[in-house]
């Protein structure tokens, strides 16, 4: 007889250890560790003989291709940051902070979808139906005709939406609410996440369902639970925003059957979400077109440019070590950046603290914005405002070169459809469109933008002495 595979698994983090210890060496947390056995399960060994396997018929990569059959909602931010729309028989899992309106979206969804004949279940693990119904009345969407069910063992959600017709779209709200009988560990756990997820995507899987799944995040803002739940799943997407702000950000980090870094922007109101047609505009709403420190960065989110204010703040420090404070960006590429400028461009930071924030709550993370983050650094060091009109991108390297960054033809019509007419990018970009009037100024070095700057300034003392004579 074989004999039987026992692990220990740590709750919080998944981590599979050999023998029980008190602490995780993966985590660090004290008295996670619970002992599952290991002839279960996913990725577990078989717990009985195993069976003779079939031979499957293999196919040739020539061939015909079907196009994933979708259900859209109407929702066009959704659909955007989706790919197109729901994949039947695909599951998404959809994530963030509590309160940041997840239940909210995919009420208004499952609304949307119901009122196109579509046949929409709302699983709630945390809400009774009454709850439920009352934000359903809040949003607009208690006409439709939404089926609920408040209930958290999964045996009987699955023989629930086994009973009857075939549900078109399914939302479980949410995953670390679920557990099974098959599990004999606490609901939450590794286990029974693991479990219930996957008895959920193997149901979607067989019947064409588009199932999503809302998970919670944990403090570094990563969905909770074993990493292994965002493989199972076709994608995965991100609610953030700030509950400072009014508005959202739907991101995709994951989807097999669209793009990825896509993004749907969301406002939140007392009716629900609203859809933000033109982001760039809600991003630069509020911008003071003379005050120093501030460049406007054309950046691209999947296919979609956007337009957002950088904001920076160099005061002289009274502190032995002048602070470095990052909101919106990377803290170390704010570093690389302020080296730079002190190496190749002669400009000194080092006694002076350094504020850089991203308009809005906004967060960037592609380095294109290099260069408009160094024009804002010179910009607030100098006193001197940047041109109104004006946009930067562009990667900067540690030589002090500017590269050339992708799409810059989408990102110059995005700005001179704002009414953006001029733009300093990277010298031998390629995709430039054909300007009606503006000016595109293209630089080689971080230098020769300092060197721009300074001239402009310059100038304006120049300018400013011949008023007095």
């Amino acid at each position: 007889m074989a004999k039987t595979r026992t692990q220990f698994i740590c709750q919080s983090c998944g981590t599979v250890h050999a023998r029980w210890a008190g602490k995780c060496d993966g985590c660090g947390a004290w008295n996670t560790i619970i002992e599952d056995d290991g002839n279960g399960g996913i990725g577990g060994g078989p717990g009985t003989a195993m069976r003779k396997g079939r031979p499957v018929a293999l196919a040739t990569l020539s061939g015909e291709i079907e196009e994933a059959p979708r259900v859209a909602t109407g929702i066009s931010e959704l659909d955007r940051a989706t790919g197109g729309g729901f994949v039947r028989g695909s599951a998404v899992l959809v994530g963030g902070d509590p309160g940041i309106g997840k239940s909210t979206l995919l009420m208004q969804a499952a609304a949307a979808l119901s009122r196109q004949g579509q046949r929409v279940i709302y699983v709630s693990g945390e809400e009774a139906t009454a709850q439920i119904r009352l934000r359903a009345q809040r949003l607009g969407a208690a006409d439709s005709d939404v089926l609920l069910a408040a209930e958290t063992n999964v045996e009987d959600i699955l023989a629930t939406l086994a009973d009857g017709k075939r549900p078109d779209f399914v939302i479980i709200d949410s995953i670390q609410t679920l557990w099974s009988e098959m599990a004999g560990s606490a609901p939450g756990s590794v286990t029974q996440v693991r479990t219930g997820v996957h008895a959920m995507i193997r149901f979607a899987k067989q019947t064409g369902t588009a199932m999503v799944l809302v998970g919670h995040v944990t403090k570094d803002g990563q969905i909770a639970g074993p990493r292994v739940v965002e493989h199972m799943v076709d994608a995965v997407l991100y609610f953030e925003g700030d509950r400072g702000h009014h508005y959202r950000i739907l991101r995709t980090v994951k989807n097999r059957f669209g793009p990825t870094d896509e993004i749907g922007v969301f406002e939140m109101s007392d009716k629900g979400l609203r859809e933000v047609a033109n982001p760039s505009e809600l991003f630069l709403g509020e911008r003071n077109a003379k005050s120093p420190g501030a460049a406007v960065f054309a950046g691209i989110e999947g296919t979609r440019p956007i337009l957002v204010e950088v904001q920076a703040l160099v005061a002289p420090s009274a502190l032995g070590t002048p602070r470095r404070a990052v909101v919106g960006w990377d803290s170390a590429r704010l570093s690389m950046i302020l080296a730079v400028l002190e190496a190749h461009c002669g400009v000194r930071l080092g006694s002076h603290d350094v504020y850089l924030n991203i308009a809005g709550g906004y967060r960037i993370s592609e380095p294109a914005a290099d260069m408009a983050v160094a024009a804002a650094l010179v910009s607030s060091l100098a006193g001197l405002a940047l041109p109104a009109d004006c946009v930067y991108f562009g990667e900067v390297s540690l030589s002090g070169a500017v590269r050339p960054v992708a799409q810059t033809g989408l990102r110059l019509k995005e700005a001179e459809k704002l009414g953006f007419n001029s733009a300093v990018l990277p010298k031998g970009s390629a995709d430039l469109p054909a300007s009606r009037g503006a000016t595109w100024t293209e630089v080689e070095s971080l230098p020769d933008l300092v060197a721009r700057i300074a001239g402009s300034k310059a100038a304006e003392l120049t300018a400013g002495e011949d008023d007095d004579n």
